[in-house]
Parts: structure tokens; C-alpha cells; sequence
């Protein structure tokens, strides 16, 4: 039922779901929403807001995303092309890789931290660009340096991009990641309201599913470490 090349784009969906759900990411989208569109919380979190109020959250929310896929675009394209040369060693640059995968797992889970990630290197912008082009360049300016949290996880998919035999696999994979992470953020600023009970309810678990992408990284690491992506194909084809 299932290709490999399918497992790969949904294990990135997923690690795009994830970094929704991560403590640095998640907390901060009633205020990501307000400062793209310069309306207040009031207005975004009023239960039937105003058409023209919806739309320009819409709007906004869509120009960010488009600013953060298209650089996550062209990492995973770069990625791919840079790592073409590496194929004659391709066991090896696995191996590595897997590794890697599992120590960012480690490090997401709280293990084993590791301290160059520990610190906060995000790409501030104080005042946003005016208009719709600046909810483009905050997105841009997101995917360029919202570490440590997404970090791991996209440092993750980036090294499995590395490895596909074709640019486009690479794109896919980066496209599916921001999908992942796109999709919660499109329908949180469809629904504020809704978005902030439910978050009210689920911040207490927070640190759980922060931990179930450390699990997931250190998982997704093992079976690259031992070339056995190709087991879940046997598994999920019936």
C-alpha cells in the first residue's frame, strides 16, 4: 500500500507536526498572528470575528507560510544537490546520519543536551516590514533561525534529503515537512478562539509531546542507522 519514498514524506508531515507542537513554537502563535497582522488579541480571539478581520489573518498567516516553505524548499533542494557527491560513500554517510538523528533525538528528549542547541539563536525582526510582503519576510525570517526547538527536527530532514538520489525527492521532503508545520498554524488562524481553549487545555501537556519527537527523531535515527526504512514498506503493504 505503502512506497518507502510515501514512509519518507510522512514521517516529514509528522516532524512538521511536531515542531508545531514544540514549547518554543506553539505558545507563541496568538502572538506570531497578532504582530503579522497588527490586530489585537481581542480581534483575533473573538469567537465570530468581522469578515474583513478573518480575511487579513488569512491572508497573513498564508504569506507567512509562504515565506517559511519556500526557504525549507531550498534547503532541502540544496541538501539533495550537495549530498550527490557523497553517494560513492552512501553506507557510510547513512550511518552517520542515523546517528546524528539519534542524538538530536537525545537531545529533544532531554538526555543527553547538547549545548550548541542550547542557546537561543533565532532572527529577530523588532519591527515587521509593513504590509504583506513583511508577513513573507517574518516566515523567511523564521525558517532562517528559529533554533533550538525546530532545529533538531529539521536538521534531521535536511539529512535525509541529503540522501535521496534526486533533487525533487529532496524539495518533496522539505514540502511535506512545511505542510506539517503550515497546515496547524493555517487553521489555529482560522479559529483563534477555538485555538486558545484548546491550547488552554493541552499546555499542561506540552512537555509529552516534546518528548514524543526526541522518541520519534531517536526511532527515525535507528532505522536509517540500519538501513530499515524499507521494513515499515513490509509492514504497512497489505
Amino acid at each position: 500500500m505503502f512506497a518507502a519514498a510515501d514512509i519518507s514524506l510522512m514521517g516529514a508531515f509528522a516532524a512538521g507536526v511536531l515542531s508545531f507542537l514544540s514549547p518554543c513554537v506553539l505558545p507563541l502563535v496568538p502572538s506570531f498572528i497578532t504582530y503579522l497582522t497588527g490586530l489585537t488579541f481581542a480581534d483575533i480571539q473573538a469567537e465570530h470575528p468581522p469578515h474583513i478581520v478573518r480575511r487579513k489573518t488569512v491572508t497573513h498567516a498564508l504569506l507567512f507560510i509562504f515565506g517559511f516553505t519556500l526557504v525549507f524548499v531550498l534547503m532541502g533542494a540544496s541538501a539533495t544537490y550537495a549530498g550527490s557527491f557523497l553517494r560513492d560513500n552512501m553506507d557510510v554517510m547513512r550511518r552517520i546520519g542515523g546517528a546524528l538523528i539519534m542524538l538530536f533525538g537525545l537531545h529533544v528528549i532531554g538526555i543527553l543536551p547538547i549545548n550548541l542547541l542550547l542557546g537561543e539563536k533565532r532572527v529577530t525582526l523588532h519591527h515587521k516590514p509593513a504590509g504583506y510582503a513583511g508577513s513573507i519576510m517574518v516566515g523567511i525570517a523564521f525558517a532562517a533561525g528559529w533554533t533550538p526547538c525546530i532545529g533538531p527536527i529539521l536538521a534531521s530532514i535536511l539529512m535525509i534529503a541529503a540522501a535521496e538520489q534526486t533533487v525533487n525527492r529532496g524539495i518533496l521532503l522539505l514540502l511535506a515537512y512545511s505542510l506539517g508545520l503550515a497546515l496547524p498554524f493555517f487553521l489555529a488562524s482560522l479559529a483563534m478562539h477555538r485555538f486558545q481553549a484548546i491550547f488552554n487545555r493541552f499546555r499542561k501537556h506540552i512537555r509529552l509531546f516534546e518528548i514524543a519527537a526526541g522518541v520519534f527523531l531517536f526511532i527515525a535515527g535507528i532505522m536509517i542507522f540500519f538501513d530499515k526504512l524499507t521494513m515499515l514498506q513490509r509492514y504497512l503493504s497489505f
